[in-house]
């Protein structure tokens, strides 16, 4: 085979020495590395503790009060734990989207929803960094590195969630100005958020395509008109805070229009490209907490004379929850290593957020099964793991919507 391989090359064109050059020199970091760079180390060993001292404590208390966890939200902050994607030149440290899959991993291993109170805002900020011009990023961005503020996601209403093109918000043009008029609803971070990215339909023809039917604007949550409503007390993640939001009369500068008319639609799509795979890495830290309480319970638990580890139903549980968490962790790393790379990576992000949603769901029941009439009860963690698991399935896009893209890709790949 070693005689084969000069020939080879030669047969694709490259001479054997050019090979090894380019191998030893590029080819190693450029594929696939399964290996951090020390800075990633210390982000990933900085999250880790901020999670096991600050969060892992306070989670059963902010889960049973529904309280928005300021305090840990300002520290996440002051240690550089939030905002690490915004650019270098406006004062961010300019981090990638694989960066922020770490950290948010970490996090959402000691409460997915304070990881969720946390990471919310970079939903909010993303359309900004896609499409925002230098003003808007100075203006919105910066203000969120100067102290702990908070941006939000606001396109999802009463009746369109999934179906983005069933959106009934209008904003209508008047002079320099665009009058909004309309509600959102289950809006992260709608009652705390500083300011909004907001989707809303600004030609009236119905027949006009989604495509250029709507209008991406930032919008202020101290405006004239704007009116949050009540926190909603949801079944899980209840750190989270998720409103409904009123919008009467709202003025809108022009100078607040992203791009430009009907380009929202297309901001708000691809703002899920970079922001489906931190989900995706939430919901794997999730599952990675319900495996290894499960693995510690099962060597304290006994049954039928013996530690129900060695039971093989209880072990076979936890086997497929460590094959779920191993792939989950894989499927978003390739889904952001793809975006970091400017490679589209809806394919892989949906696939990334579905697997991970659906496998952090089964982990979780498996959890509660292992822990028996305990895991039913509110005095041992993995109840709250499934009430809060659930909601991967649901927000940015539900796993059927996943499937949707991915099947859509694929039946396109078919036909080319």
């Amino acid at each position: 085979m070693a005689k084969q391989i000069p020939r080879l090359l030669q047969k694709i064109g490259l001479r054997p020495t050019t090979f090894v050059q380019r191998y030893n020199s590029t080819g190693h970091r450029n594929g696939y590395n399964f290996e951090l760079n020390e800075t990633q180390k210390e982000l990933q060993e900085l999250a880790r503790k901020f999670t096991r001292e600050e969060i892992i404590p306070l989670a059963p208390e902010y889960d049973k009060t529904g309280k928005y966890p300021w305090d840990l939200v300002k520290k996440a902050h002051s240690l550089g734990l939030m905002n690490g994607h915004i650019p270098q030149e406006l004062g961010g440290l300019g981090l990638s989207v694989f960066d922020g899959c770490l950290i948010i991993e970490e996090i959402g291993y000691g409460c997915t929803g304070i990881a969720t109170a946390i990471e919310g805002t970079s939903l909010g900020q993303t359309p900004i960094l896609i499409a925002g011009n230098k003003e808007q990023q100075k203006k919105y961005l910066g203000r969120l590195l100067d102290e702990p503020l908070m941006a939000a996601y606001c396109v999802t209403e009463p009746g369109a969630g999934s179906d983005v093109s069933g959106l009934k918000t209008r904003a209508e043009k008047k002079g320099d100005e665009y009058i909004l008029n309309g509600q959102k609803m289950w809006i992260t971070g709608g009652g705390i958020a500083n300011w909004y990215f907001l989707l809303a339909r600004t030609n009236p023809d119905p027949k006009c395509p989604a495509g250029k039917a709507f209008t991406g604007f930032i919008v202020e949550r101290d405006w004239p008109g704007v009116t949050p409503g009540r926190k909603e007390i949801n079944m899980g993640q209840r750190a989270s805070d998720t409103r409904g939001i009123t919008f009467e009369d709202v003025r809108i500068p022009k100078e607040n229009v992203l791009v430009g008319e009907g380009a929202g639609f297309k901001i708000a799509m691809e703002t899920f490209d970079k922001t489906r795979p931190p989900v995706a890495a939430c919901a794997v830290g999730l599952a990675q907490r319900c495996l290894d309480e499960a693995a510690k319970y099962s060597l304290e638990r006994k049954a039928f004379g013996t530690r129900i580890a060695n039971h093989q139903a209880v072990a076979f549980m936890l086997a497929d929850m460590a094959i779920g968490i191993e792939t989950g962790r894989l499927a978003w790393m390739k889904s952001a290593w793809e975006t970091d790379r400017g490679i589209r990576n809806s394919y892989a992000a949906s696939i990334a957020k579905c697997h991970a949603s659906d496998m952090a769901n089964r982990c979780a029941s498996d959890a509660v099964q292992i822990f028996g009439g305990n895991g039913y009860n509110t005095d041992y963690p993995v109840e709250k793991l499934l009430r809060d698991a659930k909601l991967f399935q649901i927000y940015e896009g539900t796993s059927q919507i996943q499937r949707l893209i991915v099947s859509r890709a694929i039946l396109d790949k078919a036909k080319a």
